[in-house]
């Protein structure tokens, strides 16, 4: 698209917003001078789109009363743009627009809304010839080929920028995850599954960063509730088991333990590392220099 041409559409947006537009505030906001904008004005009245000039010190142009513009014209991939925007946010105005949206678009667009989940709005978007296949198989309980891998897809989870396929691996017998960045191809298969009764994708996701292989395995009981112990510690890092006597165990893995004593000193309740050994010294260690630090009174 033309550099004019995107402007000409900018001013028939900021037209479209209602009222009246100064000269002065069209020309700042599309970068040119007044008679650039009058020329892009008149370019919209030669394609029969009415815009009124005002006269008068308060005077400018807008769009004639009562003027209807052709309907919104979407895209694919925009479509899918603006509905991932709207997923997962909790107002009636996002509801209904995504509503409305699923009115309008294409039929395999509308499987988004049972396919997907995510942990927090404002994932971007990904490439749509993954995301939309995949979100199909889902509602369907279609099987798929992930490039040369066959896979019983159970949810699409949107984490910390990423999203991720979470289901079976048949040929493992085994719960997997993958990235769909990572995805080159998805093609659907013949047949059916049935996935697990009660299966949220969002924790098998958060679950599958806190339990993957790491250098480190990390043992503890602090002595909390679940729910003091998740301010600190989220399901994508820690596993919360149960315990007794007011006492929870805590699994962890790390590439690295350097992190670990600042964190659980933030979690602010009593604790007892089970392993490993290098841990307490190192949360020794780091309790000698908050207290070193806590005492002096020179610079």
């Amino acid at each position: 698209m033309t550099r004019p041409t995107a402007r000409v559409l900018t001013l028939l947006e900021l037209l479209q917003s209602g009222g009246v537009r100064t000269l002065a505030d069209l020309s700042e906001r599309l970068g040119v001078d007044a008679r650039t904008v009058r020329r892009y004005v008149q370019h919209l009245v030669d394609l029969d789109i009415p815009v009124e000039s005002v006269r008068g010190r308060y005077g400018g142009y807008r769009l004639a009363r009562g003027h209807r513009l052709p309907p919104l014209m979407l895209g694919e991939d925009e479509a899918l743009a603006v509905l991932l925007g709207l997923t997962g946010q909790a107002s009636t105005a996002a509801e209904t627009a995504a509503a409305k949206l699923r009115r309008v678009l294409p039929q395999r667009l509308d499987a988004l809304r049972d396919a997907l989940a995510s942990t927090a709005p404002g994932a971007s978007a990904p490439d749509g010839a993954i995301l939309l296949p995949l979100a199909v198989a889902v509602r369907d309980h279609q099987p798929v080929r992930l490039d040369s891998r066959t896979f019983f897809p159970y949810g699409v989870v949107a984490h910390n920028g990423r999203w991720y396929v979470t289901g079976l691996d048949p040929s493992v017998g085994e719960q997997r995850t993958f990235r769909l960045d990572r995805i080159s191809q998805v093609r659907g298969l013949p047949g059916s599954f049935t996935p697990p009764d009660g299966f949220d994708p969002v924790e098998r996701v958060l679950t599958g960063f806190a339990t993957a292989p790491y250098r480190h395995e990390i043992h503890l009981r602090i002595e909390a509730t679940e729910a003091q112990i998740r301010r600190r510690l989220p399901p994508s890092l820690a596993v919360v088991h149960g315990g007794a006597d007011g006492w929870l165990e805590v699994s962890m893995r790390a590439e690295s333990l350097e992190w670990i004593p600042a964190l659980l000193a933030s979690v602010d309740r009593p604790f007892v590392i089970d392993s490993p050994a290098e841990l307490r010294t190192l949360v020794a260690a780091f309790a000698a220099r908050v207290a070193d630090y806590a005492t002096r009174t020179d610079r």
